[in-house]
């Protein structure tokens, strides 16, 4: 077996060929793809050209597979710090510009001090110096505003926005399968 194959992971489509999920995208280690094409519960889209062995079996490694029982996406995200993030698409509330995570904090628009509760309806994302100059302040007293209401949005929605930060790695044969229900130029 190529010392390669560890990074050759397979793209996790749903029962209905749509990713489990864009942002993070939906990969299962090579090992793992094997292990759920062996017991039968996902059918194999597509293959990589490096190949496996054991004493009596040969295979290649997957790169899509499907599952073939669905899973439902869930009605409500989790409130996480992430999905924050991903629904605000990494950008600060309140400059407009958009950060790399580790440069991301977010902030309660009334404050907790203030009575402002840790809810979607009431947090967004922020950089560092803005939540700094905002402080504990109330919008209206320092003017600073978020460019959205904040609320809670649907996991339909958090994928769209995932579906606008492609990952480091994106293998061509999982293209298709990525961006199938995008509009195709003439």
């Amino acid at each position: 077996m190529p010392c390669d194959s560890q990074y050759l992971p397979a793209l996790v489509l749903n029962a209905d060929f749509r990713p489990l999920s864009y942002f993070p995208l939906s990969l299962w280690s090579w090992q793992d793809a094997i292990r759920a094409v062996w017991l039968d519960r996902v059918s194999v889209l597509s293959e990589y050209d490096t190949v496996v062995r054991s004493p009596t079996h040969s295979l290649r490694l997957p790169s899509v597979i499907a599952l073939k029982d669905y899973i439902p996406s869930a009605r409500k995200p989790a409130f996480t710090r992430f999905n924050v993030f991903l629904r605000d698409n990494f950008s600060c509330q309140y400059c407009n510009t958009r950060f790399p995570t580790q440069e991301l904090t977010f902030d309660h628009v009334i404050p907790r001090s203030r009575g402002g509760r840790t809810s979607w309806e009431n947090v967004v994302t922020a950089c560092s110096p803005c939540n700094l100059i905002k402080g504990s302040y109330m919008p209206h007293q320092i003017r600073m505003y978020p460019a959205g209401t904040p609320a809670q949005p649907t996991s339909r929605r958090l994928q769209e926005n995932g579906r606008a930060f492609p990952p480091n790695y994106l293998h061509e044969s999982w293209r298709d399968y990525l961006y199938w229900d995008t509009e195709l130029e003439n």
